[in-house]
């Protein structure tokens, strides 16, 4: 259709004012529309060709071959452009913000308080950079946005998405704007929710790091108590943070919100009986201070060094290295052996305990200066204080002799009772000692000595029996 033929006509009929091209109408103007733009039917008319024209010159030179190779060429500058422009962002951040950070780090004097300081330097300059970093990711989506909507209006087919972006942009923009007005005085509360419980951590978190480090001495509150308080602490303000926080989230009163929040609570009562239970178990262990990571302990027939220890278990590591939990409230209701809190707590090292039982034709001392080369014979085993025996029982065949020995090394005592008792039978039998332990009944005539081979004489002769007859004669050969 050649633009000449578009013209203005007027109908006999009704005096209305019409544009045609050839026999087809396009376009009736009549004295309503003029009276509704306040205008002379022939000036509506005039401007109404007026943009038909300019829209089909438009739509055909849009479409035209050297137009949209020009455009396809625009496109291609404009995307490298935009990467040129992007990679110099990223690079000339990623030089200069090390470079900020630096700055604010040895030019910034950090929040202390008294001597503990709350927020260091390095904190500061983190959250600066981290401020920075969003700048730069709004200022590269607000260029992506640009480089999109230049791209679009281009070329014909998205030139209406292209232009009306923005506006679809800014409508959602407004959109959320009075969501976010409307909720406005809710989200000041939890924010202001928000920063005072973070900055309660924050303030006292560098509190319990000075207790943990010794830096800061509190009476009666030890140094390994900082650091469950502190996390017990964390919880109880988290916990309280979002007590007061949840009526002010979006949806809290809604039904969905509510049935969630019953069904949560009942899976938590229904499978947390035990959790809950250690964790006060945990709890009351922490602040007993029954045992440390690394002491040497025995919970009824399991011993072995503590590895780990949390609010819900422990984990023992015995001399097989096998790894063995016990939840707390386990340990709560067992008797718990600490076989390092002594000579930690009250300065007196361990001692080691065990027992032999020796005849009464055993001379005491003798038995004593065994036991106690035994002893000191011993790795691991003080030489001061010294080792001691003591006589636990005088039973009816045998004399129960204990031996006690300090040591230094409880971690090792299962090694270090291995020795002894090998040490124990090389003195006794160095004395000629017999051990009756368990139990040994023999007769005293014509029995062999236990004693070993190698300890006894090379001109040893296992004794006769000797008998007597009743009246008191030797008996004739």
């Amino acid at each position: 259709m050649d633009l000449a033929d578009l013209v203005i006509r007027e109908s006999s009929d009704d005096m209305s004012l019409y544009l045609s091209s050839g026999s087809d109408v396009l376009l009736t103007i009549n004295e309503r529309d003029a009276q509704a733009r306040r205008l002379p039917k022939q000036q509506v008319a005039e401007r109404a060709l007026e943009k038909i024209k300019t829209a089909l010159s438009r739509y055909r030179q849009d479409r035209e071959p050297r137009q949209l190779l020009r455009n396809t060429l625009y496109t291609a500058v404009a995307s490298v452009a935009v990467l040129m422009v992007g990679a110099v962002i990223i690079q000339s951040s990623g030089r200069i913000f090390p470079v900020i950070g630096h700055f604010i780090t040895t030019h910034s004097p950090g929040l202390r308080f008294r001597s503990a300081e709350i927020v260091s330097p390095s904190a500061i300059s983190s959250f600066g950079l981290q401020g920075l970093k969003i700048v730069r990711l709004v200022v590269l989506l607000a260029l992506l946005f640009a480089w999109a909507t230049f791209i679009l209006r281009l070329f014909p087919w998205t030139r209406a998405f292209g232009e009306s972006i923005v506006d679809y942009f800014f409508a959602a923009a407004e959109l959320v704007l009075a969501a976010i007005g409307n909720y406005l005085p809710n989200l000041f509360v939890l924010a202001l929710i928000i920063v005072i419980a973070y900055y309660c951590l924050r303030i006292i978190k560098p509190l319990f790091l000075a207790i943990e480090q010794g830096s800061l001495v509190i009476p009666g509150f030890y140094a390994d108590w900082a650091k469950p308080t502190y996390n017990l602490l964390v919880l109880l303000v988290i916990a309280l943070a979002a007590i007061l926080g949840f009526p002010f989230l979006p949806g809290f009163d809604s039904p969905a919100f509510r049935g969630i929040t019953v069904f949560l609570g009942l899976l938590l009562s229904l499978g947390s009986t035990s959790v809950i239970n250690n964790m006060l178990g945990g709890v009351i262990l922490i602040y007993t201070r029954p045992f440390r990571v690394g002491d040497h302990i025995r919970v009824g027939d399991v011993i072995g060094d503590i590895v780990e220890k949390n609010f819900l278990a422990i984990r023992i590591c015995t001399p097989a290295n096998q790894v063995i939990t016990i939840p707390n409230s386990t340990l709560l209701t067992s008797g718990v052996i600490n076989f390092n809190i002594s000579s930690r707590e009250l300065s007196r090292s361990l001692i080691l305990q065990t027992s032999i039982t020796l005849g009464y034709d055993v001379p005491w001392r003798q038995a004593y200066t065994s036991l106690i080369e035994a002893a000191l014979a011993t790795r691991h085993i003080l030489p001061e204080p010294a080792p001691f025996v003591l006589q636990t029982k005088l039973g009816d065949h045998a004399i129960t002799y204990q031996l006690n020995a300090f040591t230094s090394e409880p971690s090792l005592m299962v090694f270090t009772y291995s020795e002894l008792h090998q040490n124990i039978q090389d003195k006794c039998n160095e004395a000629r000692i017999e051990i009756l332990s368990p139990s040994y009944t023999s007769l005293r005539d014509g029995n062999s000595s236990t004693i070993p081979a190698e300890y006894l004489p090379a001109d040893y002769v296992a004794p006769p029996f000797k008998l007597t007859p009743p009246n008191g004669q030797p008996p004739t050969p």
